[in-house]
């Protein structure tokens, strides 16, 4: 794309017929046209949007923290604070969309709920990236997906990936930091928990910052991104309490419940144990 009009030949201005347009490029016209309601109701459209941005801001997210994970395991920090510092803004855009879909009442959502049948935000497979890739492993989510082939296959590999924070520990260690070698080299199958070599490393961490600049700006870099995440959790709960309080969810999840229970997960433990031992 051209920073200065004037650097666009004349021939552009007047003959449109081989440049590419807005549109094309960003291949509006099958993005608008997957907004198909089943039921007929008003706010169905709402209900459609709202998920299909969220996945939309989702996938970016998982870019991003991909990049940064390959960014850390070279030590190539700059582009990693970079990429998580998006991370965090694009949180705080999910976080608004909640608000907006909590415009709709219990009232008008019963009025097409039965025509989602069995689809289920739990059944969200970037959501389930995205948990991965920040260190929380479910085996048993992998069995949802298995009646998809290839879409079971990518989050097979996504969840024996290293996690955001596998990569971070690493770069602990890198640095001279000692780190358990069952930590180094634990199974990244198992959703990490709280270790004391990792506490003790980060406790070195935050109290000489200047030496270990790179990786106490990550660790804040971590901690936003975890502390937006929790945010994200709770609107996300309070707002299927507020349209349909206790049910059960579309997919059969225990609605509420579950979300209340997995505002109890963490994602990187000694980050917030850290700040009681300093």
């Amino acid at each position: 794309m051209a920073n200065n009009p004037d650097d666009l030949t004349e021939n552009v201005y007047t003959d449109f017929s081989e440049a590419m347009s807005y549109g094309d490029y960003l291949q509006l016209d099958s993005i608008l046209q997957s907004q198909r309601r089943l039921s007929g109701h008003h706010d169905e459209m709402l209900f459609i949007v709202i998920h299909q941005v969220s996945e939309l801001w989702m996938k970016l997210m998982l870019h991003e923290i991909n990049g940064a994970i390959s960014s850390i395991k070279k030590e190539d920090f700059q582009p990693a604070f970079k990429q998580l510092a998006r991370v965090s803004k694009v949180q705080a855009q999910i976080i608004q969309a909640w608000d907006v879909l909590a415009t709709m009442t219990p009232a008008e959502y019963a009025e097409f709920r039965d025509s989602l049948g069995q689809a289920s935000g739990f059944q969200s497979y970037q959501h389930r990236q995205l948990e991965f890739a920040l260190g929380k492993k479910t085996p048993h989510i992998l069995r949802i997906y298995e009646h998809n082939k290839e879409l079971h296959q990518v989050l097979h590999e996504a969840y024996h990936a290293p996690s955001l924070y596998d990569a971070t520990i690493q770069a602990l260690a890198k640095r001279g930091l000692p780190i358990d070698k069952a930590v180094l080299h634990r199974d990244v199958t198992i959703t990490h928990e709280a270790n004391e070599s990792v506490q003790h490393a980060w406790e070195t961490v935050y109290s000489d910052v200047n030496r270990y600049w790179n990786l106490y700006q990550l660790a804040e870099k971590l901690v936003d991104l975890e502390d937006w995440h929790q945010q994200w959790r709770f609107r996300h709960m309070k707002t299927v309490e507020r349209i349909i309080g206790h049910k059960k969810g579309t997919g059969g999840s225990s609605g509420v419940g579950y979300l209340q229970h997995v505002l109890k997960d963490r994602f990187f433990p000694e980050l917030w144990d850290v700040r009681t031992t300093l």
